[in-house]
């Protein structure tokens, strides 16, 4: 859905991938309120959402204004949210595809849906581009802050072993992840439980010792449906939580906030 200048109001985006979205299972209410009363010192590790939350999809942006000049802004909107349906709709059709041939099959859509002529040439550019996505300016220093206090971190994400790999080495943060858990290994996406369930798993600890963090507000729905910890980074003011049923122990503005609430 565009406005009549060709751009995709972000709050649209927002309800479109609001829309796509499902969630099951049930959360732990006195887990949550046990964190909360400790100051969440029971946390020992964290596990982060990659896209949006680490690593700013919308970095294309340029990228997508420089091959289609006018379309730069409503092509990255679209693509994205596209690459968001087509993982949910796939998860519930039980069809799985990587996340790299889906994006570039919402990369595909997005163009054919904007009239833009997509040359191979294009297509490669635009898809190396997920491989060096800019990272948030809080990530670097607000994970070095974290590590600090001797906290395992990793990456939980839709994304497989190589655009993770890629993308955490490209914004200088490889050497503070402990680990990169992709849904591959469970080959179903996000919101489903089974890709949250992993975290506790390959970080080798309990729910109440795992805390989940995305600025994505119905990732961090799903975290907390699956019995999660979540911290909820919520970049834009304007943006309200999903009525999903399911909400955040806590809001925070930036990654960089999370070191005094864990151990202040």
């Amino acid at each position: 859905m565009t406005t009549d200048s060709g751009k995709l109001d972000r709050r649209e985006f927002m309800k479109i991938a609001a829309a796509a979205t499902a969630v099951g299972g049930a959360v732990s209410a006195s887990t949550t309120a046990q964190a909360q009363e400790t100051g969440f010192r029971n946390i020992k590790a964290l596990a982060f959402d990659a896209y949006g939350t680490l690593y700013d999809v919308f970095s294309v942006t340029a990228l997508c204004e420089e091959l289609f000049p006018g379309k730069g802004n409503a092509l990255a909107q679209l693509w994205r949210v596209k690459q968001l349906q087509y993982s949910m709709m796939r998860s519930l059709m039980g069809r799985h595809r990587e996340f790299w041939q889906l994006t570039g099959d919402g990369l595909s859509y997005a163009t054919k849906s904007l009239k833009l002529d997509l040359s191979a040439d294009k297509r490669k550019r635009l898809m190396d581009a997920y491989l060096s996505l800019a990272a948030f300016p809080d990530v670097k220093p607000g994970l070095e802050a974290l590590k600090k206090l001797g906290l395992r971190l990793a990456v939980l994400s839709n994304g497989e072993p190589k655009m993770l790999a890629a993308a955490a080495k490209s914004a200088g943060i490889a050497d503070l992840l402990d680990a990169n858990i992709s849904v591959e290994e469970v080959k179903i996406f996000k919101p489903s439980p089974r890709v949250y369930n992993m975290g506790p798993e390959k970080l080798n600890g309990s729910n109440p010792e795992l805390g989940f963090v995305s600025s994505n507000s119905w990732d961090a729905a799903g975290a907390a449906s699956a019995g999660l910890i979540t911290f909820w980074i919520q970049r834009s003011a304007a943006e309200p939580p999903e009525e999903l049923g399911f909400g955040a122990a806590q809001v925070v503005k930036a990654i960089t906030d999370l070191p005094q609430l864990l151990r202040g």
